[in-house]
Parts: structure tokens; sequence; C-alpha cells
């Protein structure tokens, strides 16, 4: 993929003009950046959902700044072609502007992302509009919002009154004035997220937004299996990657175990009269 060309945010947004669905996906390293980019992926999210798939956290407000830096900088380093989102972590862009901006400054200079993420609608806005006017490329996040999903009653669908709905409508109408590039809609009505889509200039990416969305993104580990704690009702599991990873460490630990590995096909030899000798300097 050396000669491949890397997706700007034009490039992104002429997908949705034209009416072209936009991949989204997780990443957290090295390897995974390399496969999901060789796989043609067009945006990989370093999303605080590590904490979770990668830590072993109970969920992603214990993410820090320094681990989302540990995380993006190998992701930088493997890509070629897709465009690459560093997730802010839980308070690192809540107590003020001046905070927001120092922050994705980090993520986006050190980490070395093209564009940064943070959750949170129109309370927000003024935060994305001033890190947008520092120079810096933001994605939205709003609908269900995980750092903050307490305050939201719980991991559970947002948007399905009338007034819950025209909220999360008028989220997304600020931050898209406010200069977001694109936002993701999570756990919404399908209907809500189609006529957030076809309100916004902006891009949508849904995570159970529905098909209406400008494009689509899943977590790695849950479309691949990896994740067995538990699987949101919009996942589609696409492997059983676990379970395959599992048996050939089974099958590794029982070849070991009866003397079958390693065999010559994987052992390294040296001459007879070396070992020989060496067998009469050292007495064995």
């Amino acid at each position: 993929m050396a000669d491949v060309q890397k997706l700007s945010i034009p490039d992104l947004a002429a997908m949705k003009k034209e009416g072209k669905k936009i991949s989204m996906i997780t990443a957290y390293s090295y390897p995974q950046a390399l496969l999901v980019d060789e796989a043609g992926i067009d945006i990989i999210l370093v999303g605080d959902s590590l904490g979770m798939v990668e830590l072993g956290y109970n969920g992603t407000t214990p993410v820090t700044m320094d681990e989302m830096l540990n995380h993006t900088k190998p992701v930088m380093r493997a890509v070629k072609r897709c465009h690459v989102v560093g997730d802010m972590p839980f308070m690192s862009y809540n107590i003020s502007k001046e905070q927001a901006i120092t922050n994705a400054g980090i993520l986006y200079k050190d980490g070395g992302c093209d564009s940064i993420k943070l959750e949170g609608g129109q309370d927000f806005a003024p935060t994305v509009e001033a890190i947008v006017k520092a120079g810096i490329p933001v994605f939205g996040h709003i609908g269900l919002t995980p750092q903050t999903a307490g305050a939201l009653g719980g991991f559970k669908v947002q948007g399905k009154s009338l007034d819950a709905a025209k909220k999360v409508i008028e989220d997304a109408m600020a931050l898209d004035a406010a200069g977001a590039f694109a936002i993701v809609l999570e756990a919404i009505p399908r209907q809500l997220a189609q006529l957030i889509t076809q309100k916004v200039k902006c891009i949508t990416i849904g995570i159970g937004g529905g098909i209406d969305c400008d494009g689509q993104v899943l977590v790695l580990h849950d479309i691949l299996g990896l994740f067995k704690r538990f699987t949101p009702k919009f996942v589609k599991v696409y492997a059983n990657a676990y379970d395959f990873q599992l048996k050939a460490v089974k099958e590794f630990i029982g070849e070991v175990q009866e003397k079958k590995f390693p065999t010559e096909e994987y052992t390294f030899t040296m001459k007879d009269d070396v070992v020989q000798e060496l067998r009469k300097q050292y007495g064995l």
C-alpha cells in the first residue's frame, strides 16, 4: 500500500455528497491498524472503548490522556490510507475551552491523529468551535454518550420520545454549526438518525443509528467476537475469533505437555563434532 493516497476530510465529505457509505472501525494497536487499513477501512477510531476491550476497565471513564496517546501513536505508524480519529477521554475537555484545546492539541500533535472526537451536544458546541478555531478537526458524538451514560439512565436507546428526539436533533445542529466535520449517532432510532443525516451538512456515522447514516462504526473486538463480556444489540459479530484463538492456544499447550512441539522443523541444530567437544569440555 506504499502508493495509496491517504483519505482527507474533503474526501470523506465528498463520499457523503456522492452517497458513498463510509466504513469506520476501532483499532488500538499497530497490528490491528495494519489489518483494518489493509482491508480498506475509511476511518479508524482510536476509541476510549480501549478501556474495556484492551485495558479491562468496567467502562470508558477511567481512561487517561496518556493511555490514549500510547494507543494512538502505534496506530498512526501503521496506517497508509484511512483517516484516524483520536478519542478525547472523560474530563480531558469538560472543565474549560482552554483545557479542551490543550488536550486536543496534545492528542492531535503528539499522538499524530488526523482529528479528535469528543462527546456531547449543545453544551459542548462552544468547546467544539474553540477547538476547530485552534486548527484541529473535530468529530462529535451524540445520542448515547458512554462517558456520561449514568446521567442518561444507563446504556439504553436515546431520543425515542418527541422531546428527547428534538434534543438530539438540536444537539446535531449545534455541533454542525460549531464546525464539527462529522458526528457519531449512537443508539438512537433509525428514523431520527435519518432526519439528522438529512438536516446537517456534516457526516453522520451510526452505531445503532440505522442504515440511513452516511456511514457505520463498530468496535473491532465486537465484530471479531473477541469481547465476551457483553454484545450490544447493534453489533453484528462477523467472526468467532475468540474461540479460534482459544483453540490454538490450547493446542499449543497440549503439544508442549505431550512433547510434540517443537519438532525438527522448528529447531536449530549444529554439527555433531561441536556437540561432542562441548560435552567433553563440560563433562556432560
